[in-house]
């Protein structure tokens, strides 16, 4: 049976105490909250000026700073248990409040720009306290061509609650709805089955009979949602595309690229060269994975099979920690006490529980610290992941600790390098550390499994993504039937015939949550692009590189992606960086062939 988040141990859950010390201080800052936004909207009809407009945004970046940290706290809250009534219920008070405060403050967004040309520019050059929001003002005016009347403004802001309406009933569905059947494993005992439990635990375990047992289970349950989680979906789709069209964007994709300030030729290139590119390695790795396990034909749910079960031995969430900060030693001081005090004070939270949400995030809420969630497994791939997550946290710790709230996140585009970075830095220690072919074959399984998460599961989930938007742009019904045959080409021409797909593979397009954040699943690709570069040109350089890439991550949002990344010395506004991954992950797949 699977544990009540009552039930589960303290020690082993994040101290969200850190935000809010009790429910009765967090009601009291949210009621503080709403006396806060007179300091804002008493500029309404005033920003002329660059004293007034300087006023104005400081008193509306005061209000985000708190917001955001009451919103973290109730999206924490939810995420650890979405069945408990109160949970949910202080979420759906935060937001309530969100929009109305977005929806009263969406003047400032039609005043600026309402100004006349050239009257920003000159503010600017006015007051030197308007610098910090140097990007974002240009950045708004950018978007001048796309902004619809100051009312509809408002009138969209309102419904931010409704918007975010999808996102909220797909996770309501899965986390506190969804049942699975308990199966047994080989020895004959029973396991309870959930979505935490099959995708970190079961889909990689080398007991055939639980693994295909489990995913039966799963698929079953998948099955019976996927008409609501359907239609559900297309609302998104729906919402992105009305949205899009009101602005006067090309397309959806114009305007979801336009806020991740990413060309149409950058978002093609990372799912056009790896999509096409890196299939006939994945496909070489599966005719592999089949071989060493004696499998006639691999199917869909042994894709994530160690190919060395023997060699895969427990993992602490101590003994990961301990690892991961040697590992990290080489990105200094000052980052690697935020991954210490990350570890050591209840930052993260790993346990599983009934409501847990599923998979691992990082959140990092301006003015505070950044706390993760886990659901550790165990196993080294655990421990991967969780170098990943604190890849975020000090990403976020440095940027928030060197930049202005207004320039304190970057785009999606770069989220997720400085993770992934991570991840290729604990491999590339755990390697050094010994001789041993053995261990060295090992750790490029690791790294193979961190290449299958980013370019294979969520570039194929952008892929995915790309058709669905297609589809919307020509008023095509979105609908469970449709989905999945998508989803079942987007497979099907990736793996070829070196995998056998069923219906279960199908439905994958249920399993995760980017589809509902805009053009989210392709960045994962993009991080990894950048971030393999990186990782070269450390062992390359040293020190030199570290420091250029700690300079990138204090730099926070200040800066466009592609700047960035070319900061970093990674341009990847060219293809050759893709390219260059690929080929990376061709040679890992080479040294296994050879090493099997």
């Amino acid at each position: 049976m699977r544990l009540t988040r009552e039930q589960v141990p303290t020690e082993q859950t994040w101290n969200l105490d850190d935000l809010f010390a009790s429910q009765e201080e967090w009601e009291s800052k949210l009621r503080e909250l709403q006396e806060l936004l007179p300091a804002a909207t008493r500029y309404k009809g005033e920003l002329n000026n660059a004293d007034k407009l300087l006023a104005c945004l400081e008193a509306e970046d005061a209000l985000a700073v708190q917001l955001i940290q009451l919103h973290t706290y109730a999206s924490l809250r939810l995420s650890e248990d979405g069945t408990n009534p109160a949970n949910q219920s202080r979420s759906a008070q935060v937001g309530d409040i969100a929009s109305q405060i977005q929806s009263s403050l969406s003047f400032i967004r039609s005043e600026i720009l309402d100004l006349p040309d050239g009257s920003l520019e000159r503010f600017l050059d006015e007051e030197p306290g308007l610098l910090p929001f140097r990007k974002k003002l240009l950045d708004l005016y950018a978007a001048k061509p796309y902004r619809l009347s100051a009312e509809t403004e408002a009138a969209l802001a309102a419904l931010g609650e409704v918007f975010s309406a999808p996102y909220l009933i797909y996770n309501r569905s899965k986390l506190s709805d969804m049942r699975f059947d308990s199966v047994a494993d080989s020895a004959g005992v029973m396991k309870p089955v959930s979505f935490a439990l099959f995708e970190s635990d079961y889909e990689m375990s080398s007991d055939y009979q639980l693994r295909h047992a489990a995913y039966e289970s799963f698929t079953k349950t998948l099955q019976a949602y996927q008409h609501t989680f359907a239609a559900t979906y297309a609302t998104e789709v729906k919402k992105q595309s009305v949205l899009s069209r009101l602005r006067g964007y090309e397309s959806v994709t114009h305007m979801l690229l336009d806020t991740q300030k990413v060309s149409l030729e950058m978002y093609h290139n990372i799912l056009d060269i790896i999509g096409t590119e890196l299939a006939p390695h994945m496909r070489r790795y599966a005719r592999l994975k089949a071989r060493v396990l004696g499998l006639e034909k691999l199917a869909f749910c042994d894709l994530k099979v160690p190919l060395d079960p023997e060699f895969s031995p427990k993992v602490t969430t101590q003994e990961a920690g301990q690892t991961i900060l040697a590992a990290l030693e080489i990105m200094g001081e000052e980052y690697t006490a935020i991954m210490k005090q990350a570890l050591d004070n209840r930052w993260i939270d790993y346990v599983d529980n009934v409501g847990k949400s599923t998979g691992a995030f990082c959140s990092s809420p301006y003015g505070a610290h950044s706390f993760i969630l886990i659901t550790w497994a165990d196993n080294m791939r655990s421990a991967f992941t969780l170098a990943h997550e604190l890849g975020h946290a000090g990403h976020f710790m440095l940027a928030g600790k060197y930049q202005r709230y207004a320039n304190y996140r970057p785009s999606l585009y770069f989220i997720e390098a400085p993770s992934t970075l991570n991840e290729l830095l604990l491999a590339q220690h755990i390697r050094e550390q010994s001789d041993d072919t053995r261990l060295k074959r090992w750790v490029n399984l690791q790294l193979l499994n961190t290449y299958y998460h980013n370019f294979v599961t969520h570039l194929l989930e952008g892929q995915l993504q790309r058709k669905v938007y297609e589809a919307a742009e020509a008023d095509l019904p979105i609908t469970a039937k449709q989905l999945s045959e998508w989803k079942g080409q987007v497979l099907s021409d990736f793996w070829g015939d070196a995998v056998e797909l069923d219906e279960g593979a199908s439905l994958t397009w249920m399993r995760q949550p980017h589809y509902y954040m805009g053009l989210y699943p392709y960045t994962y690709a993009a991080g990894l692009t950048a971030s393999t570069a990186m990782a070269g040109q450390i062992r390359q350089e040293g020190e030199a590189a570290v420091q250029r890439w700690l300079e990138v991550l204090k730099a926070g949002g200040s800066l466009s992606p592609l700047e960035l990344m070319k900061m970093a010395g990674v341009d990847m506004s060219q293809p050759d960086p893709i390219r260059e991954a690929v080929r990376y992950v061709g040679q890992l797949v080479d040294e296994l062939e050879q090493v099997f």
